[in-house]
């Protein structure tokens, strides 16, 4: 078990963005922190107002977005668009080849996490899939993924049948079980949390886990995790 407070992320910024990053990214080069199971990147980024990325390209990665405050436009070039916002997630499958556009047209400011996962197979045809989810029930809901247990429950299918995200979100001193995989990557969006033997975590802290799963209670003010199951 592995506990990664959240200054402890690289941090990129600029006049319109905000990152920072869970695995090594771009000019921030770490050999030993370049990824975690099937997971090779873990940003968490704000976008100002009236601001985004400009169409860019991506090839042969699943990309998950899940967005915590405002909303977030969508654009690519197989000529899928949507507007992502919290409770509604978003799975992008580069493929064999991809551009497309994250944009900011709202009044305030966009925070959002995007991760992003190997796929199963190179030069998959590239598709588009978002959802929205219920998160009232206070447990750990499957919302993007691959892994066969998640089949008749996951709001949205990964081209990835070894890796799977669920979300909780937690009123205060709710508990979940997390699962005991192989590889386990925990992160706590908003909120605070208590980890079965690693302590108190706080809003962004990440918990990486081998072989192991524990009980998570929300702190006196709730939780929103994100938790990624990986074999």
């Amino acid at each position: 078990m592995e506990i990664r407070r959240a200054g402890e992320r690289f941090r990129t910024a600029s006049g319109w963005l905000e990152s920072w990053h869970s695995f090594s990214f771009g000019a921030d080069y770490d050999p030993a922190n370049v990824g975690f199971g099937l997971l090779v990147a873990h940003n968490d980024e704000t976008v100002a107002p009236g601001t985004g990325f400009e169409t860019h390209p991506h090839q042969d990665l699943e990309i998950v977005t899940w967005v915590l405050r405002g909303a977030l436009a969508h654009r690519d070039s197989e000529g899928n668009s949507g507007l992502v916002y919290p409770g509604l997630a978003q799975r992008m499958s580069a493929g064999s080849g991809i551009q497309h556009s994250e944009w900011n047209d709202g009044g305030e400011p966009v925070h959002y996490v995007q991760m992003w996962v190997r796929p199963e197979a190179f030069d998959l045809p590239p598709s588009y899939e978002q959802a929205e989810l219920d998160l009232t029930t206070g447990e750990l809901i499957p919302v993007v993924s691959g892994l066969a247990k998640h089949a008749s429950s996951t709001a949205i299918h990964l081209n990835q049948p070894q890796a799977g995200m669920s979300v909780a979100r937690l009123m205060p001193a709710q508990a979940v079980e997390l699962p005991a995989a192989p590889y386990l990557h925990l992160f706590v969006a908003s909120g605070t949390a208590e980890l079965e033997g690693a302590g108190e975590l706080g809003t962004a802290d990440a918990v990486r886990m081998s072989d192991s799963g524990g009980r998570l209670t929300a702190g006196p003010g709730g939780a929103e995790v994100l938790v990624w199951e990986m074999y």
